[in-house]
């Protein structure tokens, strides 16, 4: 399998852990975003939607999102279940899940994609242009300031975010409490149970 990833973009790092949750050996192609080569005509024919992660598999299909590539590992490599195993389980952690990006990664997003002036008319990623709108990345902090009292009052009282197992949505909130620095925010003595969580998950593969 080939992973098109950029190792300071916190989509790809979803795909990244996951796939060394499940210990799955791939190659890797770096994008640069910073230069705009995810809008270059060759990358565009690997993946129309100009964004990454893309993932190639061993059968040749690519798949172009992380929703895609996260259904594809599940099924394909299903003897390390990052998704649940019951149907109660295979809830929570899809609705936590996303939350974890709804909430989480999504609020980050709006703070950078309409405050940076690296992304001038880059509000949304993929191949069309949208201009910036200020009063979002205003929304977009105060919706991560929630996020993370959020994710500490859920914490409070277990060891993962769902389901009583490390799963696709401890993943995705590593990525998003890590990327929340963009928005000069982090954890602090306002969430100590998120602070003793993300330790734990340094210990994983890959989350150091």
């Amino acid at each position: 399998m080939i992973l098109y990833d950029c190792a300071t973009a916190p989509s790809p790092r979803r795909a990244r852990l996951l796939l060394a949750a499940k210990g799955i050996a791939y190659e890797t192609v770096e994008i640069d975003l910073r230069n705009g080569e995810q809008l270059s005509e060759a990358f565009r024919q690997i993946n129309p939607q100009c964004t990454v992660p893309a993932l190639r598999t061993e059968e040749g299909q690519v798949l172009t999102d992380n929703a895609s590539i996260a259904a594809y590992l599940e099924a394909r490599f299903p003897e390390v279940p990052m998704m649940g195993v019951t149907p109660a389980d295979k809830a929570e952690i899809a609705s936590w899940h996303w939350r974890c990006e709804f909430e989480g990664l999504m609020a980050i997003a709006e703070v950078l994609r309409n405050t940076s002036p690296a992304m001038a008319n880059r509000a949304l990623p993929g191949p069309v242009n949208y201009v910036q709108i200020p009063q979002l990345g205003e929304r977009g902090l105060a919706r991560l300031q929630q996020f993370m009292l959020t994710l500490n009052e859920r914490l409070a009282t277990r060891q993962f975010i769902a389901a009583n197992q490390f799963s696709l949505a401890d993943i995705t909130a590593v990525v998003a409490v890590d990327f929340a620095r963009v928005a000069k925010v982090k954890p602090d003595e306002r969430h100590p149970h998120v602070q003793r969580w993300r330790a734990e998950m340094a210990q994983r593969p890959g989350m150091a």
